[in-house]
């Protein structure tokens, strides 16, 4: 039976990870597209086309969720976009599979130039907080690791870091070295021969 409730007990995390796959390979575009870093990629995984999908979803907070289970923490978030989605579901999987209250964030690119001008946005993380980060897609790095500098500026600690796909160019090594615990679901190896 799969950790958490999830499916209760009708698909195990295996066949859960199988179909999860399936759709993930599924939102592989081959060809040239220019990345966030700006370098240019001979390929593309469109994150979105599984996290605002629901069984893409489901499935992704019961992996993401089975990958922290042994984990000490009180708040989940990530960077807008990628994130916005798997905080939302990581946030109801606790609160409706264990009736833990996790509290969500997101963090933008930049602070807001209006309003209340925050980077983070969501329940203000208090001091000490124990977060966990979490993305769609991973390749250097680099927006986890400004997410991450923006939640220990608030006076969080960064206990672990998730994505869904780490596309194996160096964000786990990077995160390694920068001393943090990260994990990914799949790696670009597992979806792309």
């Amino acid at each position: 039976m799969p950790s958490h409730n999830c499916y209760n007990g009708f698909m195990d995390l295996i066949a859960m990870r199988q179909e999860l796959r399936r759709l993930t390979m599924a939102a592989v575009h081959k060809g040239p597209v220019t990345l966030a870093s700006g370098k240019i990629s001979d390929f593309y995984i469109d994150g979105r086309l599984v996290t605002l999908s629901a069984e893409g979803l489901y499935l992704t907070a019961c992996l993401m969720a089975d990958l922290l289970k042994d984990d000490d923490f009180d708040a989940v978030g990530g960077p807008t976009m990628g994130a916005d989605p798997l905080v939302g579901a990581l946030l109801y999987h606790f609160w409706s599979t264990e009736q833990r209250r996790i509290d969500g964030f997101i963090i933008r690119k930049e602070a807001k130039g209006h309003g209340m001008q925050k980077m983070i946005e969501g329940l203000p993380l208090p001091e000490g907080a124990r977060a966990v980060l979490v993305e769609d897609i991973v390749t250097s790095g680099g927006s986890i690791i400004k997410a991450a500098k923006a939640v220990e500026e608030a006076g969080a600690h960064v206990v672990k870091m998730l994505a869904l796909v780490d596309r194996e160019e160096g964000a786990h090594e990077t995160l390694a070295a920068a001393g943090y615990d990260f994990e990914a679901i799949f790696t670009r190896s597992e979806l792309i021969s």
